[in-house]
């Protein structure tokens, strides 16, 4: 069965896992030279090589022969390729809102860097109110302190047969992508996780936090499950407003994002009025306060769990060094050709240095 691990460079070359030992063992630190194609006219192995400009337009690559011996043709990376972003478009749920409101930090070439280094900065000065304008008011200077976020390597790992890939290249068949598509779901769940996720990564001097998590986050009291019986719609109301206030009360104002666990879903769609003088669900009745703007689902997020967050860049950003790939590596002397989905791609919870957060969590 697939699933998806975690690795880690250090800033001393130290590596942690199979994968970060490999690349950091063979100065692999470019994500081209570990996608090598051969050419089925002349059998000669090529890399892909960056060569300046426009990074999405084509003509901004080419290809240059290596001595290492490759096992795809270039259009069977194509198909693994495809593979892998048509899954990376399903059911992202919480990645996928970070991605569609732009809160998306890109920082380049992620497999250069192992660590994201970022500040904050205290609040100073102050105005005072004269009549001669000559009174000095308080001097004050901001405090920045430095902070450190790990991006660590995603990656599933999948092999491909080569008498499979012999048979379809004779039989003139696509190569079939079912493994890679599997890899990439798997890699797209652990991503997913790390935002609803009770578990910390730490790695470099820096953590990596969840919504559930963050030593900042605004925790609200769930005093009756949603899909307790006896619950009403209106306390209901009550508990997302409730969580709207403690999020006012640390200066976050907004817009916001619901997500709810699972047996909350069809609570949503219930009558908001059971006497049948509204036709409007929970979930409409919810939706029409002020600065919400969805109500989404998240199978793995805990039970009786409400996770409401500001959908601004000083609370949560993605940031991201490097978007869905696959690679080719080479163990026990060339004989076992091995295939990753790797990303370097990492969640990451803000606070201002007084600890005022856009998180809010309902929970018992």
């Amino acid at each position: 069965m697939l699933k998806a691990n975690m690795d880690f460079i250090g800033q001393n070359g130290a590596a942690q896992g199979e994968m970060a030992a490999y690349m950091a063992a063979n100065g692999k630190l470019d994500v081209h030279s570990m996608r090598p194609f051969v050419d089925p006219q002349t059998g000669l192995s090529h890399i892909t090589v960056f060569t300046g400009g426009d990074p999405a337009n084509p003509k901004s690559y080419r290809a240059i022969p290596i001595q290492t011996n490759a096992t795809l043709r270039r259009d069977e990376w194509k198909l693994l390729d495809d593979a892998v972003l048509g899954i990376s478009e399903n059911r992202l749920g919480g990645v996928q809102d970070l991605i569609t409101a732009g809160l998306v930090y890109n920082i380049g070439s992620g497999m250069n860097s192992t660590v994201l280094e970022w500040h904050d900065v205290s609040d100073a000065l102050t105005a005072e109110l004269t009549m001669d304008g000559v009174t000095r008011a308080p001097g004050d200077r901001p405090v920045y302190t430095t902070n450190y976020l790990p991006l660590p390597i995603i990656h599933a790992d999948y092999e491909i047969n080569a008498r499979v890939l012999a048979a379809s290249r004779n039989m003139g068949n696509p190569l079939d992508t079912t493994l890679a598509e599997r890899a990439a779901r798997k890699v797209n769940e652990k991503l997913e996780n790390m935002l609803f996720t009770d578990i910390e990564y730490a790695f470099g001097g820096g953590t990596i936090y969840s919504y559930l998590n963050h030593p900042d986050i605004n925790a609200v009291t769930l005093a009756q499950n949603w899909d307790a019986s006896g619950k009403t719609a209106a306390e209901i109301l009550a508990d997302v407003i409730a969580m709207k206030a403690a999020s006012i009360a640390k200066f976050h104002f907004g817009p916001w994002q619901m997500y709810i666990p699972t047996a909350y879903e069809t609570v949503m769609d219930e009558d908001y009025d059971t006497a049948g003088t509204s036709t409007q669900t929970i979930r409409e009745r919810i939706l029409r306060i002020d600065g919400i703007n969805g109500i989404k689902v998240v199978d793995t997020l805990t039970a009786n769990t409400v996770v409401m967050v500001q959908m601004t860049s000083d609370v949560v950003r993605l940031v991201r060094g490097m978007g869905l790939q696959n690679v080719e590596w080479q163990t026990e002397g060339k004989m076992i050709t091995k295939y990753k989905v790797m990303t370097i791609q990492v969640p990451q919870i803000r606070s201002d240095q007084e600890g005022n957060g856009g998180v809010v969590v309902l929970s018992v």
